[in-house]
C-alpha cells in the first residue's frame, strides 16, 4: 500500500477512532496515489495508525480499519458478517412480516462510503466513495457468501452518488426485477432502478408504525410523500381520509400503486402532484388534524445550513397555521448538518410565529439498522418531532 503521512498532532482524532481524515491534516504522501486506492496512514514520526480509501476532496481518507491488514475478500466478508449478525441480534433479519431493512450503514457499520439495503430477495448496493465503487465486485461476492441464499440479486446503483465516475447501474448478481417488499406486514413496490436513494426510505419504518397508532379517525396529509409509506400506514391505522402530496409525478404514481397494493378500491386516498409550499399556501384552515412533513434534505453541506433552517421554519409555520386545533404534526429533518438543536429551534420558531400552543409527544430518530458509530456522531442524521398542536 502507498503511504500518507499526517501533520504533527493530527492523529489525535484517529486515536479516538474517528473514521475521517481531512485533507488539511495531511503533511505529504507517496506519489501517484489513485482515487479510491487503499492507503496506509502514518503519523509524522512514521508510526502506523490506520488503513483507508483515499479520495481527493475535503475528506481525503475514509478509514476502513485501525489494524495493519490487507483489504481483501476476507476483510469484506468479516465486516459484512458483523453487520448481518447485528441485524439478527436485534431481531430484524429473517422476520416473517418484514423483509426490507438496511444491512450496511456506512460509518455506522465500519464501512464508510457503503450503503446496502435489503428488499426481499434483492440487495441494493450504493457507493458514496470511489474506493467502495472500485471494490464493488469483491463486496458483492462477499455479500452473497454472508447472506447464504437469503438474496438472489445484487443491484449496484451509484449513478447519483458518484455522477462524476460515469458509473453505470447494474446487477452484480442475478437480474430479477421483481420489486415488491414487505414492511410490518404491508407490501410496497420498490423502484430501485429509477427511484431516489435505493428505492425506498427504510429509515422511517418505526416512525411509520408510530404514526399508525395515531391515525384512527384522522384526516391525514402526507407531504413529500415519495412512494407513500406514511400514507398506507395511516390507512391501516383507520384514517378517515389520506391525502398524499409530492412534486414528482413518478412518486405520485408509485404512491397510488402502493395504496392499491394494500387497499384495493379504497376511496379514502387521494394523491396530488404539486409543490409542497404551494399546496400548503392554497389549502383552507383546519382541513387536516394529522400532518406529516418529511422533506428531502434542505442542506447538503454546512454552507447551506442557514437557508435550510429558514426553510424548515417556513414549512413548519405553514403547517402550524393550517392544522386543526388538537391536531398532531409529525415533522422531520434528514439533513446531516442540521443538528437536533438546530431543528428543534427552527420548529419552535415556527410555532411561535404561528402563535400556536405546542407540546412534544415524541422525539424521533433513525432506527437501529441505521446505527451511529459512537466515534462518529456525524452519523446521526434523522431528526423528528411528534407535536400536539392546540
Amino acid at each position: 500500500m502507498k503511504r500518507i503521512y499526517l501533520k504533527r498532532g493530527k492523529e489525535e482524532s484517529l486515536l479516538r477512532f474517528h473514521p475521517w481524515i481531512f485533507s488539511g491534516a495531511i503533511h505529504h504522501s507517496d506519489k501517484d496515489i489513485d482515487e479510491g486506492e487503499v492507503v496506509r496512514v502514518l503519523t509524522d514520526r512514521g508510526d502506523f495508525i490506520a488503513v483507508g480509501h483515499y479520495q481527493q476532496g475535503s475528506i481525503a481518507v475514509r478509514i476502513l480499519t485501525f489494524n495493519d491488514v490487507e483489504i481483501d475478500n476476507q476483510f469484506w466478508q468479516s465486516r459484512l458478517q458483523s453487520a448481518f449478525n447485528m441485524r439478527q441480534d436485534i431481531g430484524l433479519a429473517d422476520r416473517p412480516d418484514t423483509n426490507a431493512y438496511r444491512l450496511v450503514h456506512g460509518e455506522g457499520d465500519l464501512l464508510p462510503g457503503l450503503i446496502i439495503d435489503i428488499y426481499g430477495q434483492t440487495a441494493v448496493m450504493q457507493a458514496h466513495s470511489i474506493g467502495m465503487h472500485i471494490a464493488r465486485h469483491n463486496i458483492a461476492q462477499s455479500l452473497g457468501q454472508v447472506m447464504q441464499g437469503r438474496i438472489s440479486n445484487i443491484y449496484y446503483k451509484s449513478d447519483t452518488t458518484l455522477p462524476f465516475m460515469d458509473s453505470e447501474n447494474e446487477f452484480l448478481m442475478g437480474g430479477n426485477t421483481e420489486n415488491t417488499a414487505t414492511e410490518n406486514g404491508l407490501r410496497f413496490y420498490v423502484d430501485w432502478l429509477r427511484g431516489q436513494k435505493t428505492g425506498f426510505f427504510v429509515d422511517q419504518r418505526e416512525n411509520r408504525a408510530l404514526l399508525e397508532q395515531y391515525s384512527n379517525g384522522k384526516r391525514v396529509l402526507n407531504m413529500f410523500c415519495y412512494t407513500g409509506g406514511f400514507s398506507f400506514y395511516a390507512m391501516r391505522g383507520g384514517a378517515q381520509l389520506v391525502h398524499s402530496v409530492d412534486s414528482s409525478a413518478k412518486a405520485i404514481e408509485l404512491t397510488k400503486r402502493n395504496v392499491e397494493l394494500n387497499f384495493p378500491d379504497d376511496q379514502r386516498h387521494q394523491a396530488f402532484c404539486e409543490d409542497a409550499f404551494k399546496f400548503l399556501d392554497s389549502m383552507e384552515h383546519d382541513p387536516y388534524n394529522l400532518i406529516i412533513l418529511d422533506p428531502p434534505a434542505f442542506a447538503k453541506h454546512r454552507g447551506a445550513l442557514h437557508n435550510a433552517l429558514k426553510g424548515y421554519t417556513r414549512l413548519n409555520q405553514k403547517a402550524f397555521e393550517k392544522i386543526e386545533r388538537g391536531g398532531i404534526l409529525f415533522t422531520f429533518s434528514c439533513s446531516q448538518v442540521v443538528t437536533k438543536d438546530h431543528f428543534r429551534n427552527a420548529v419552535f420558531t415556527a410555532a411561535a410565529l404561528a402563535k400556536r400552543k405546542v407540546r412534544i409527544l415524541h422525539q424521533l430518530h433513525q432506527p437501529a439498522d441505521h446505527p451511529i458509530n459512537i466515534y462518529h456522531p456525524e452519523g446521526e442524521y434523522l431528526k423528528g418531532l411528534v407535536l400536539y398542536v392546540e
